[in-house]
């Protein structure tokens, strides 16, 4: 059962290798993107962004996150509708270019987020990046190449049975896309519960 199941995760690997690497290209593009973006903000931007990021740390280093359940639920809330979105666009042909929007928007916000670390605290910066941002991405980013390449190929599908006239039988497909969207989400639940109570602790033991 297991070497089946290794079996088809390589397979589908191996047909949707070139999706994969486009998107992870795109991606990093918007990690570039998103870094040379901060230092294009004006001197006004930059100082209330710190000064918010400031009173982020104080009351993180006094306080913690006191609303946990609250934090959580939003968390979750934004990547399960995240995922929803990219799954509704997956389902559709004119969805296919908003996928890869989606993709290339979460580089520029990954990007922004460390580049702004970094310009404005620099190793202090990277250390808060390091615990901060990244674990709970290191989650989050993969899922959503997964959910991304999965909507690009069903899109392609499409194309090719409603437009090329090209028999294909759907529903199989569907039902494997919708399959591994929900498996998705289990990993972003994880994700939203490290960055409820996990990172927080982190960023705590560095402000300490």
């Amino acid at each position: 059962m297991r070497s089946r199941v290794g079996q088809t995760i390589q397979s589908y690997a191996k047909e949707h290798q070139s999706l994969y690497w486009f998107t992870i290209v795109l991606f990093t593009m918007g990690i570039i993107f998103g870094a040379v973006l901060v230092n294009s903000l004006p001197l006004s931007q930059k100082q209330e962004l710190y000064g918010f990021l400031q009173y982020f740390f104080n009351s993180l280093g006094s306080d913690g996150i006191p609303e946990t359940s609250a934090h959580f639920q939003q968390a979750f809330g934004h990547y399960a509708k995240t995922i929803a979105i990219m799954w509704v666009l997956g389902l559709s042909i004119i969805g296919l270019p908003m996928i890869l929007l989606m993709l290339f928007l979460k580089g520029v916000v990954v990007g922004f987020t460390v580049g702004f670390l970094v310009s404005q605290l620099q190793w202090q910066g990277v250390t808060f990046a390091m615990v901060g941002v990244l674990p709970q991405n290191l989650l989050v980013v993969p899922a959503l190449f997964i959910v991304g390449v999965s909507g690009i190929s069903f899109s392609l599908r499409l194309i090719r049975t409603r437009v090329l006239s090209k028999r294909d039988v759907i529903m199989p497909h569907f039902m494997g896309y919708t399959v591994l969207v929900l498996s998705m989400l289990a990993v972003l639940t994880i994700a939203a519960l490290f960055e409820t109570f996990i990172s927080p602790r982190l960023m705590q033991l560095v402000l300490n």
